[in-house]
């Protein structure tokens, strides 16, 4: 199934595609909802319903990658290629579930994972690499506002989704 997808963005289209949706990260990135949560994966949940879940997973982490880049990575490189990493995942495994589970559950399941449980996933880390603002401190300021930026991002993106899917 991987290299199916593979091989499917091997083609112009869906690399300008790609590299669009890459960019609309980066501005989505300015657009803050609290500190450095922004809607940057908006794109990358769209790419994941409208090209595949690994294309989508490619924005992501680059788009993560990109745009805390652009900000001089304020919480370090090394949680944000953490952060990036989880983007990988958490995309793939929303466009996987809303092309053959449900759609609901793609939206619920991706909340879940990059809001509570990637927040979750980040205090320690954030402990370990010596970050002034880590551990629980750090989860409790971040896991609710992360929730709603998560949940607003991908229901967007499938609210776009479905319409263009309409017109075609």
């Amino acid at each position: 199934m991987l290299k199916k997808e593979i091989r499917q963005i091997n083609n112009t289209k869906s690399m300008v595609q790609i590299a669009m949706l890459i960019a609309l990260s980066i501005i989505g990135a300015s657009i803050k909802i609290q500190g450095s949560i922004a809607f940057d994966s908006m794109p990358a949940y769209f790419a994941a319903l409208y090209i595949s879940p690994f294309s989508g997973a490619l924005v992501g982490i680059l788009g993560h990658l990109l745009s805390s880049a652009m900000a001089s990575f304020p919480m370090t490189l090394p949680m944000h290629i953490l952060v990036s990493l989880q983007m990988f995942f958490f995309v793939y495994i929303f466009g996987w579930l809303y092309e053959n589970k449900s759609k609901i559950m793609a939206i619920v399941v991706a909340t879940l994972l990059n809001g509570p449980i990637g927040a979750l996933m980040a205090a320690p880390i954030s402990k370990i690499f010596g970050l002034p603002f880590s551990g629980w401190p750090l989860f409790l300021a971040i896991w609710i506002p992360l929730t709603v930026a998560t949940l607003a991002n991908v229901i967007l993106a499938s609210i776009i989704y479905e319409k263009l899917s309409r017109r075609k």
